[in-house]
């Protein structure tokens, strides 16, 4: 009988490594917990300038910790159940323990190890108290940083809807500037249009004898050889005085046209598609462009405002015709004429 009553003691034994085992899990995963929190706060310190980045991975940390810590309040329960069964254990050993103790005929052995029995348990329930108690306070901790994260994130979402209601605000002016200056702009255009009819007017009137002079679209068109020497961009008396009539036209437009229509009078150059290459002029880019600086250089000493003069040269590359024929190269060689909007 009393070899009986000796294995109860002993049959309580196989509860310790269980225990040691899930306080061990229990606290690797709080660490573990510890280090996915300060690698969040690292990203979210890292990362403050991109917004819609650090809001999602803050999402995703809540998300993680919500589950992480809905675990670790089930292992809390299963610990608190665990410690109502060594509680119930203990309270019947110790019932037995009495019952033997006063029991007639127990020998001093048994009862030393059913109170060692006791004892050990006794310990076992203290140090499970403490690590529940650590688990709690833990599981509570967690709690508080998972609010400071949701705080982080209305935060980030104020701050991004203010951003997001300045930038529609910052649209809607740019689009309402926009608008209002293109009709400032249109109305320049027409305004211009109507300078550009009546200085083309002006023009036709003043060279109406030349038929080597004409209006190619919105162009005023002189045929080089009117105002140059082949392969030359000296201009001939003949280019001067045609010239002359061109820069008081122009004189007289710039007295007519507001001040605040920014416009120029652009004047091309274009050769024909037969190579040159002399000392002054290696290619027809040169030529061109010569004639056109020759034209507008002179405009200014006719009084012209060097403001309203660009010159440009296209070489052989912008010609009005396809072809070889001489009558096709002649026309291709001019000088054009253009009042533009800067």
């Amino acid at each position: 009988m009393a070899r009986g009553r000796n294995r109860k003691p002993s049959e309580y034994g196989e509860f310790w490594p269980g225990y040691v085992d899930m306080l061990s899990t229990l606290l690797l995963t709080m660490t573990f917990l510890l280090s996915i929190f300060m690698l969040s706060q690292f990203f979210v310190s890292q990362e403050s300038s991109g917004k819609d980045t650090v809001l999602r991975r803050l999402t995703r940390q809540i998300a993680e910790l919500t589950s992480l810590l809905s675990l670790e309040k089930g292992k809390g329960r299963s610990l608190e159940d665990e410690m109502a069964s060594i509680q119930a254990t203990l309270a019947t050993l110790k019932s037995e323990n009495a019952k033997l103790t006063g029991a007639a005929g127990l020998g001093d052995k048994s009862a030393g190890e059913a109170t060692e029995r006791i004892a050990q348990l006794d310990k076992m329930l203290a140090d499970e108290k403490g690590a529940t108690a650590e688990a709690l306070s833990k599981i509570d901790l967690l709690n508080q940083q998972l609010l400071s994260l949701r705080r982080q994130i209305a935060a980030l979402n104020e701050a991004l809807q203010a951003a997001e209601a300045k930038d529609k605000d910052a649209q809607a002016r740019i689009s309402d500037l926009g608008a209002r200056l293109n009709v400032v702009l249109a109305r320049q255009v027409q305004e211009l249009q109507r300078y550009r009819s009546d200085f083309f007017g002006r023009l036709r009137e003043l060279l109406r004898d030349r038929r080597d002079i004409r209006v190619v679209g919105d162009r005023f068109v002189f045929q080089s050889e009117v105002l140059f020497p082949s392969g030359q961009a000296q201009m001939t008396p003949e280019g001067l005085a045609a010239i002359d009539a061109l820069a008081a036209a122009i004189v007289e437009l710039e007295r007519q046209i507001p001040a605040e229509i920014d416009w120029a009078l652009q004047v091309d150059g274009h050769t024909d598609s037969r190579k040159i290459a002399s000392r002054d002029f290696p290619s027809n880019w040169e030529l061109s462009s010569a004639r056109a600086t020759s034209v507008v250089k002179y405009l200014i000493s006719r009084g012209v405002s060097p403001k309203r003069l660009v010159a440009a040269g296209y070489g052989e590359f912008a010609p009005l015709e396809d072809g070889a024929s001489d009558e096709v190269l002649r026309r291709n060689r001019r000088i054009e004429l253009k009042l533009t909007n800067r």
